[in-house]
């Protein structure tokens, strides 16, 4: 584990080195990420311009949705969606060899290297309209709660890494598989927003099918104390689940590889 851990902070050292040498593109994406957190709670001014409340949520406590949601939209763009690209490419172009004869996991270096070290602006904001939707509502999550959110988070992270790696993984037979991708951000849009304001059906969908409840929704409840621990125990089993699939997926697909050289 601590190799691995060295590799990636040599990867993501050059990564950061190479962005800050563009210092406008730094600083541009820096106010970008504070703008669209704007545009998207003056959005939900509007909803609630005409309601008291939003599938049962207050305007304070949907500000921890909101949140959540610029948190993994921020990991998704740092770590996962620079991957996407990169790893279709190599393996159209038969370079994915340069990969899998690395003496390293092959899963680790093909998906999670290349990175955008930028967009951890958006998880900072993100973190900061969690902090400031709690001290609107006065509210000073207890000991159980921080406990809660602090095996929510990481199961969501693992959730959706494993989500993308499903979504890699097909470029082994899709020429374009960043067609997937839109397709799940449509998706995560919906994230935004409580899921309990979404028709029975919607809600159901994007539970149990397409777990974004488990990424904004659910972590947002744990703080307030609005999720009940069968629903704690299910984001675990998830996240477990869908990385026991996405990992064994990787690995069957890799035997369907033909290198430049083959």
């Amino acid at each position: 584990m601590r190799r691995h851990l060295t590799i990636l902070g040599i990867y993501y050292r050059a990564a950061l080195m190479a962005q800050m040498e563009y210092r406008a593109n730094f600083i541009s994406s820096f106010f970008l990420s504070l703008l669209w957190p704007v545009w998207v709670v003056s959005l939900l001014s509007v909803f609630f311009y005409h309601a008291t409340n939003l599938g049962g949520w207050s305007f304070d406590e949907a500000l921890l949705v909101l949140g959540m949601y610029d948190i993994f939209i921020g990991l998704q763009e740092t770590l996962l969606a620079p991957n996407l690209g990169q790893v279709t490419e190599h393996i159209q172009k038969g370079t994915l060899d340069f990969v899998l004869l690395k003496p390293a996991n092959s899963q680790l270096l093909a998906t999670i290297t290349s990175c955008n070290l930028l967009r951890l602006f958006d998880v900072l904001v993100g973190t900061s309209l969690i902090v400031t939707g709690l001290y609107r509502l006065g509210h000073v999550p207890t000991f159980e709660q921080v406990a809660s959110f602090a095996i929510m988070l990481p199961a969501g992270a693992v959730a959706i890494y494993s989500i993308w790696l499903i979504l890699v993984t097909l470029a082994f037979w899709f020429v374009r598989v960043d067609n997937f991708g839109e397709v799940f951000y449509a998706f995560y849009e919906t994230g935004r927003f409580p899921v309990t304001m979404y028709q029975p059906w919607l809600r159901f969908t994007l539970t149990w099918i397409v777990p974004i409840a488990f990424l904004t929704t659910f972590p947002a409840a744990t703080l307030l104390g609005k999720l009940s621990p069968a629903l704690l125990v299910a984001s675990v089993a998830i996240a477990a689940t869908l990385f026991y699939v996405s990992h064994r997926f990787w690995n069957y697909a890799i035997r369907f590889y033909s290198s430049a050289s083959s």
